[in-house]
């Protein structure tokens, strides 16, 4: 296990996070699925996160997450999530997505989505999405379209439906919770 920290991002770890999103993911990310719900939208600032190495400074692994919309509830779709390649398996992805998740449940969202492997985030209690009633308009593999009631609240007691992308009218809702 290494030793880091978890912080806020700020504009400065722009670039880096880029690079380590390119590394991870390729540079065809941007063209993903999940990608057009990150279209013209910002991550919501206090929960994008960073882990940096405290010794060197160096960027280790990142977090974000980008508002939705379901049945007009603002929700939260996680990710991307990564780590350095040489780093990965040791926890920080871990760390970041409790992290994570913890502050968005203080924030008070309901529900959060994520398109991943389910092995990777059923431990953190998502499920496949599209038995609780929630659908994707763009494709993506139903095993990899998850939910979580961050709220614990059953999702017969949530909004239900098809996930949509979440405007500037959407944006102005969150800060306005802040």
């Amino acid at each position: 296990m290494c030793d880091y920290t978890i912080t806020l991002q700020n504009a400065a770890d722009e670039a880096q996070i880029d690079t380590l999103l390119d590394l991870t993911f390729g540079p065809e990310r941007k063209s993903r699925p999940s990608y057009s719900f990150r279209t013209d939208v910002s991550a919501i600032q206090d929960l994008s996160f960073s882990v940096r190495s405290p010794l060197s400074g160096d960027l280790l692994g990142t977090l974000r997450f980008w508002p939705v919309l379901i049945d007009g509830e603002t929700a939260i779709l996680l990710g991307p999530l990564a780590v350095q390649p040489d780093l990965q398996g040791k926890g920080i992805g871990k760390a970041l997505v409790k992290h994570g998740l913890s502050e968005a449940r203080k924030m008070g969202y309901r529900l959060c989505f994520v398109v991943g492997e389910h092995p990777y985030y059923a431990p953190y209690g998502f499920e496949l999405a599209k038995p609780c009633g929630f659908d994707m308009p763009v494709p993506v593999g139903a095993d990899k379209f998850q939910v979580l009631s961050l709220q614990n609240i059953p999702f017969d007691g949530l909004p239900k439906g098809q996930l949509l992308p979440c405007g500037n009218t959407c944006v102005d809702r969150i800060l306005q919770k802040v």
